[in-house]
C-alpha cells in the first residue's frame, strides 16, 4: 500500500510540474544543490513529502533537490545535522512531531534546541491518529469498550510504537483519562504494532489512520474514534474524542519544512512559496487526504506558532502520564 500510495505521488507531482514553465532558476536562489534531511526511514510519510517537495523544485527549476535519510537515535541526528549547517537555505531538514515538540520533555540532553536553532518554513502534512481494535473484542463503541476494560483489570492490553512514541503517549493519555488501566505492548515501530492488532496478538492501538485506514473499511479492523477536532471524510461514520466526551483527547503525526536559525528571510519566504505550491496541486492533495491526512501549509509564523502548541500539549501530556525515555 505505501509503495502504491508513493508511486501514485511520483506521477502527480512530474505532472504537474511538466505544465508550469521554469523560470526560478533566473533568481539569486538557488543556484546549487538543495539537500532535505529526512529523520525517518525510506517510504514513511516524511520520506514521501520531501520528495514530493525536492522533485517539484527541481522540475519547475532546474536545480537538484535531493532528500537524504539520516535516521540515527530517532531524528536527533538529522536535526542537530541541520541545526549547525550554513543557514543560507541548501540544507534543510524534514522536521516532525518528535524531534521538535516531544523529545525535549523526556529529559533528554539534545544536541540542539527546538526553539530557536530552526527556522520555520511550511507545515506541510499532518497524519490523525485513530483508536482501532481488533475485532474480536467485543465492543462496537467507545463507551462499550471502556466497559469491557473496567470489566477485564490487568487482562487488556494496547500496543504502541515504542516507547515515548505517539501511540504510547495516547495509550497512557486514554488511561486517565478513562479511568483504565491496561498494559503496554511496546513495538519497534509503527507496521509490527499494526500487524500483531490485526492478528489479535493485542487488542487495541492508536495507529496512524493513514496505515489502517484500508484494514478498516475492509472490517479487519474497527476504528471506535478519531483524535481529530472534527470527524474525517474518509471515515464519516466515526466519532471524534471530543464528541464522545474526551476534548483533550486529539493526536497525530505531523511533518514540516525547516532551515537552520538565521536563514535570510527572502530564502525562507521562497521556500515557503515552493512549498505551498508543490502541495497545492489537486492531484497531490487528493492522494494525501484520500489517506485522511491535512495538508495545512500556511506561512512560517503560521508553523512556528504551531510547533510552539504542539510543544506545550506534548510537555503536558508526557508530565501527566510520567512517561520516561531512558
Amino acid at each position: 500500500m505505501r509503495r502504491a500510495w508513493f508511486a501514485a505521488l511520483v506521477a502527480a507531482v512530474s505532472i504537474c510540474a511538466t505544465l508550469t514553465s521554469p523560470g526560478a532558476s533566473a533568481q539569486p536562489y538557488p543556484s546549487q544543490t538543495i539537500r532535505i534531511e529526512v529523520p525517518t526511514p525510506p517510504g514513511g510519510m516524511a520520506d514521501i513529502a520531501a520528495r514530493v517537495f525536492s522533485q517539484s523544485v527541481t522540475m519547475k527549476t532546474g536545480i537538484p533537490v535531493i532528500a537524504e535519510g539520516k535516521t540515527g537515535a530517532g531524528g536527533i541526528m538529522a536535526a542537530d545535522f541541520v541545526a549547525k549547517a550554513v543557514p543560507d537555505g541548501y540544507t534543510l531538514y524534514m522536521g516532525y512531531h518528535a524531534t521538535q515538540s516531544m523529545f525535549q520533555h523526556y529529559d533528554r540532553k539534545l544536541p540542539y534546541d527546538p526553539a530557536t536553532d530552526f527556522a520555520p518554513v511550511s507545515l506541510l502534512v499532518e497524519g490523525p491518529n485513530v483508536l482501532i481494535i481488533n475485532p474480536d473484542v467485543p465492543a462496537h463503541t467507545l463507551p462499550e469498550l471502556i466497559a469491557y476494560i473496567r470489566a477485564h483489570p490487568g487482562g487488556f492490553s494496547f500496543a504502541s510504537a515504542g516507547l515515548g512514541t505517539v501511540s504510547h503517549l495516547l495509550g497512557e493519555q486514554f488511561q486517565l483519562s478513562t479511568g483504565t488501566h491496561m498494559a503496554h505492548v511496546p513495538y519497534r515501530g509503527a507496521a509490527p504494532a499494526a500487524q500483531d492488532v490485526l492478528a489479535g496478538h493485542v487488542p487495541m492501538y492508536f495507529d496512524l489512520l493513514g496505515l489502517s485506514l484500508e484494514n478498516i473499511r475492509a472490517g479487519k479492523l474497527r476504528a471506535l474514534a478519531v483524535l481529530t477536532a472534527e470527524r474525517l471524510p474518509s471515515l464519516p461514520d466515526v466519532p471524534t474524542m471530543k464528541e464522545l466526551g474526551y476534548p483533550e483527547f486529539q493526536g497525530g503525526v505531523w511533518f514540516g519544512l525547516l532551515a537552520p536559525a538565521k536563514t535570510p528571510r527572502p530564502i525562507i519566504d521562497w521556500l515557503n512559496k515552493a512549498a505551498t505550491e508543490a502541495f497545492s496541486t489537486p492531484e497531490v492533495q487528493k492522494i494525501f487526504l484520500d489517506q485522511g491526512n491535512r495538508i495545512p501549509l500556511g506561512t512560517p509564523e503560521d508553523f512556528a506558532a504551531y510547533i510552539a502548541r504542539e510543544t506545550q500539549r506534548w510537555g503536558d501530556i508526557i508530565r501527566k502520564t510520567g512517561v520516561k525515555v531512558e
